[in-house]
């Protein structure tokens, strides 16, 4: 079985759409775990606000075969539909094992890692002792050192009755005004 680290993304129908890319993966991924979910001011797109998550979880599956599932659950979710709106649904594969280099297009491990705050905060505090197979340093590490100038807070938000987003997390860091 392989680690992963998956990032998730939406902005529109943002709970719904993440909320029904989690049931996905939970359906074929094991020990699958989530990050709180944080609201990020777009980057290099014009558009309405996103919420971002990362997931942590084990696969059997080929990262060629994962990665087409994704695609498929993406596409479930009218991410490649003629009339879209928004960017529906966003799954990337951040980490898989201690992969690194280029796989058939998908560069391991993901750059955004270490480029977007939405990533890099949420797998901080997910997986804050993973190291990153390129850097060589901790997420928890990459996330102090980080100066990434990018607006995000945590947002409440439950999967099949759990909230994701702790309290104290919430309350460290209010919704902007």
């Amino acid at each position: 079985m392989t680690p992963i680290f998956l990032g998730l993304g939406s902005n529109t129908e943002r709970e719904q759409r993440l909320c029904a890319g989690l049931d996905a993966l939970a359906s074929f991924l094991h020990d699958l775990r989530c990050s709180a979910v944080f609201e990020s001011s777009p980057v290099g797109i014009k558009s309405g606000n996103f919420y971002n998550l990362v997931v942590s979880a084990r696969t059997d599956l080929p990262l060629a075969e994962l990665d087409r599932r994704l695609k498929c659950i993406e596409a479930d979710n009218g991410r490649y539909a003629p009339e879209r709106k928004g960017l529906p649904l966003d799954i990337d594969v951040l980490l898989y094992g201690d992969l690194a280099g280029n796989f058939d297009g998908l560069v391991l491990p993901r750059t955004e890692i270490l480029r977007n705050a939405f990533v890099l905060w949420p797998l901080a505090l997910l997986a804050p002792q993973e190291v990153h197979p390129l850097a060589g340093q901790s997420m928890a590490e990459l996330w102090g050192s980080a100066s990434i100038d990018q607006q995000l807070w945590p947002v409440p938000f439950q999967w099949r009755g759990v909230e994701l987003t702790a309290t104290d997390l919430l309350q460290a860091f209010p919704t902007p005004r």
